[in-house]
C-alpha cells in the first residue's frame, strides 16, 4: 500500500506539469510565432513480485509479475505546425511559411526565432537597422545585421523565395542592396532551448542551425511582408487537455485517499 502513495503522488506531480503546460500555452494564445508545448510522460521503475518460474512438475510460468512505481515528465515537446497568417501594417512584419527561423543577434551571441514582429532602429554607429522588438538585430546571410540607408521607410522589399532585400530609388525604381533575410533550419526543432522573448537558441539535440540558402535537400520557407505567424495554439485542445490532466490530478489523489484508508484499517485490526 506505500507503493501506491508514492506512485498516486508521482501521478499529482506529473499532472501538475500537465496543467502549467496547458496554463501557460493558453497566456501566449495571442503570442506572435508562439508553439504550444505538451507534456510528455513515462513511467518509473518497475518492482518484480514474481519472476519466471519452473515448479517440480516441469510447468513453467512464462512472465513475471511486476508492479509500477509512478510516472515522471520526460519532456515538454513544442509542437511547430504552421501558426495562421495575420495582416499587418507593417512594411518590416515577416512571416515564415515552412519549417525557418529567423537569426538575431543579441551582442555576440546568436537566437533564432519564428517572431517577425521587425522594426527599424538606430544603431550606435547612426546607422538604420532591422530589429526585433526587443532590440536584437535580424541578420542577413553573411551573417550581418541588416542595414538600409536612413531614407528608406517603407519603400524596400523582400523577396518571398530568396529573402533578397531591394530599396526603391528616387526614380521609383528598385536597387537590390547585397543582403538577403537569413533563414535557418534545424535537423531536430524540438531540440531547440527556449530562452524566453520568443527565442531558442541551438543545442545538441536540434543539431547545428542549417543555411535554408547553401544546405542541399533543405525545402526553403518563404519569407511574406506585411504578414505575422500567429500563435498555433488550439483554445479548444486545450480545455480538453485540460479537464482531462484535472480529472487525472482528481483520480490519484483519490488512489491516496484510499490508500490512505486501507492503512487506517490495517492499523485498527490490534484493537
Amino acid at each position: 500500500m506505500v507503493r501506491s502513495l508514492w506512485s498516486a503522488a508521482s501521478g499529482m506531480k506529473g499532472q501538475q506539469t500537465s496543467v502549467d503546460t496547458i496554463a501557460n500555452n493558453l497566456a501566449n494564445v495571442n503570442t506572435t510565432g508562439y508553439k504550444a508545448q505538451n507534456a510528455q510522460f513515462k513511467t518509473l521503475l518497475y518492482q518484480t513480485l514474481q519472476s519466471k518460474s519452473t515448479n517440480a512438475q516441469g510447468d513453467t510460468k512464462p512472465t513475471a509479475a511486476q508492479v509500477g512505481l509512478g510516472t515522471r515528465v520526460a519532456s515538454l515537446n513544442s509542437n511547430f505546425t504552421q501558426g495562421a497568417q495575420l495582416a499587418n501594417d507593417s512594411n518590416t512584419a515577416m512571416c515564415i511559411i515552412g519549417e525557418g527561423f529567423f537569426a538575431v543577434q543579441d551582442g555576440t551571441e546568436t537566437h533564432y526565432t519564428r517572431n517577425g514582429n521587425f522594426s527599424w532602429a538606430i544603431n550606435d554607429a547612426g546607422e538604420k537597422v532591422l530589429t526585433t522588438p526587443e532590440g536584437y538585430q535580424v541578420l542577413d546571410q553573411a551573417n550581418q545585421p541588416i542595414k538600409v540607408p536612413k531614407t528608406v521607410e517603407k519603400d524596400f522589399k523582400v523577396d518571398p523565395d530568396t529573402g533578397a532585400i531591394t530599396i526603391q530609388n528616387a526614380d521609383g525604381k528598385y536597387t537590390a542592396t547585397g543582403q538577403s533575410v537569413a533563414i535557418y533550419q534545424f535537423t531536430n526543432r524540438v531540440g531547440l532551448n527556449k530562452i524566453g522573448e520568443n527565442l531558442y537558441d541551438e543545442s545538441e539535440a536540434s543539431g547545428e542551425p542549417m543555411p535554408e540558402w547553401s544546405t542541399q535537400g533543405v525545402i526553403r520557407s518563404e519569407v511574406v511582408q506585411n504578414y505575422l505567424e500567429g500563435s498555433n495554439v488550439n483554445v479548444a485542445d486545450e480545455m480538453v487537455n485540460l479537464i482531462i490532466a484535472q480529472r487525472a490530478y482528481e483520480m490519484n489523489s483519490k488512489a491516496i485517499t484510499t490508500s490512505d484508508t486501507m492503512l487506517e484499517q490495517a492499523n485498527n485490526l490490534k484493537r
